[in-house]
């Protein structure tokens, strides 16, 4: 068919090929199949993490309930940052939304006030946030608990494209530094860290022309700590500012964000516009189309490692729990040692929480266990925590034990050790599609674990 020509005032938009090759768009491969995979991985948690979880209440003190839907759901990849720097344009412009009637809203003002969940669907359609959180089969069910005014600020929106058949995507209203977040009405914040928790690559965008570090960004890579290796930073409209400028910024972003991010290894920053106009000229377009790609293979690199990443996110959870039913077993245990016939244990116990030090309850724990002291939630977060669930409610590890199934923790900690490092070495097995279904590997003979030396 002969070229449409383009109307002279419009801005001509860039050529997409590098996109559809690099995300694998054009090809008819079959999707691996997991399900084998899938189905172990739940049988793992229900058999020997939630049980502990549950008898210790984890899901109170981190908020953080694994749902099957959880469980089986695509990887996610949330986009944050302050208002107005393209994050939207950005979504667009990946998927190819531009000039449909589906686009995600773009403009200078915020315009983005809410979580705008993009997934795959059969035709494009909007689900409105609390249809979305009342179906199980989802993996947003758990949203449901920051209440009403956050769900209608909740919406999906299904797209027929090939890229979300592999990944879900997620908008969130940009951070404005001068105004108060209890203006939303919801806990922005709390609602923040439950996709942060959940989501397998987190852009980080900004806009050069303005680069202002104040208080809510802060608060915001505080929540992003322990996520360093999904972050990646996006200074995005590169194609704005000349060369020399464009370095300063650079350079002052760094600046601005290393007190924040305090890693060995810096996050990964790309540099580029994106959104499908093309770039202005007289800037470095080779760079820019360099730095998309490579952002592109990033992408791609996490929907290919879905598996390795859902089994590694469920053993970092299984870790979590452990050192959190050890410390409670911990504040129990000392508990019971200083109650005397005569004492008043509401007072005693208010000692041991207001100054868990004085009674060593963490330094033992970092002492008995192989925890990293990084990965020990804070004192405070269990100040809160006895205040709503007693320490009397609570049993010792020690008595967590049935003749038939076993110790809750040695079960947690063969969980950790064998089973879900065994089913991350199953993957390894070339890779091919159907080859996990039960009837070959028989689902419960352990396959060899390539990660451990012989």
């Amino acid at each position: 068919p002969p070229e449409e020509v383009e109307d002279a005032s419009e801005p001509t938009k860039r050529d997409r090929s590098h996109l559809e090759n690099t995300l694998k768009l054009n090809e008819d491969k079959p999707a691996d199949d997991f399900s084998g995979v899938l189905q172990r991985l739940r049988k793992i948690y229900h058999a020997s993490i939630k049980p502990l979880e549950q008898s210790y209440r984890y899901n109170e003190l981190r908020q953080h309930e694994i749902t099957d839907g959880e469980i089986t759901s695509k990887p996610m990849v949330l986009f944050l940052g302050p208002w107005s720097v393209g994050k939207s344009s950005m979504i667009n412009y990946l998927l190819g939304l531009d000039d449909t009637p589906y686009q995600l809203y773009t403009g200078a003002e915020p315009t983005t006030s809410e979580f705008t969940v993009i997934m795959h669907g059969p035709k494009l359609k909007t689900i409105e946030g609390i249809v979305m959180a009342a179906d199980s089969a989802r993996s947003f069910s758990p949203l449901e608990k920051f209440g009403q005014n956050f769900l209608e600020k909740l919406i999906g929106i299904e797209v027929p494209h090939k890229l979300l058949e592999r990944v879900t995507f997620v908008d969130t209203p940009g951070i404005i530094e001068n105004r108060k977040q209890q203006e939303r009405g919801y806990p922005f914040n709390d609602v923040c860290q439950w996709f942060i928790d959940r989501a397998d690559l987190i852009f980080v965008v900004f806009d050069p022309t303005k680069l202002d570090v104040g208080l809510e960004l802060e608060m915001l890579f505080r929540q992003l700590k322990g996520r360093e290796s999904q972050i990646r930073i996006i200074l995005n409209k590169a194609d704005s500012l000349a060369t020399q400028e464009l370095m300063r910024v650079y350079g002052a972003l760094f600046w601005s964000l290393a007190p924040l991010i305090n890693v060995t290894e810096p996050p990964r920053v790309y540099v580029s516009s994106f959104w499908p106009q093309e770039y202005h000229p007289d800037t470095h377009k080779d760079l820019f189309l360099k730095e998309e790609i490579s952002l592109l293979e990033d992408l791609n690199q996490v929907i290919e490692n879905r598996m390795e990443n859902k089994i590694a996110f469920i053993r970092q959870h299984a870790i979590r729990v452990r050192i959190h039913a050890l410390l409670v077993d911990r504040y129990l245990q000392t508990y019971k040692d200083k109650m005397t016939f005569f004492s008043d244990g509401e007072l005693v116990f208010r000692d041991i929480v207001e100054d868990p030090d004085k009674f060593f309850i963490f330094k033992s724990i970092l002492a008995k266990t192989n925890v990293s002291k990084f990965d020990l939630p804070n004192r405070e977060a269990y100040k809160d925590f006895f205040g709503i669930n007693p320490i009397t409610s609570f049993k010792l590890l020690s008595q967590q034990c049935s003749y038939m199934g076993g110790c809750f923790l040695e079960k947690i900690e063969k969980a950790i050790t064998r089973e879900l490092p065994d089913l991350l070495g199953s993957i390894g097995l070339g890779k091919k599609p159907n080859v996990l279904s039960c009837d070959i590997t028989g689902c419960g003979e352990t396959p060899k674990n390539r990660y451990r030396k012989p």
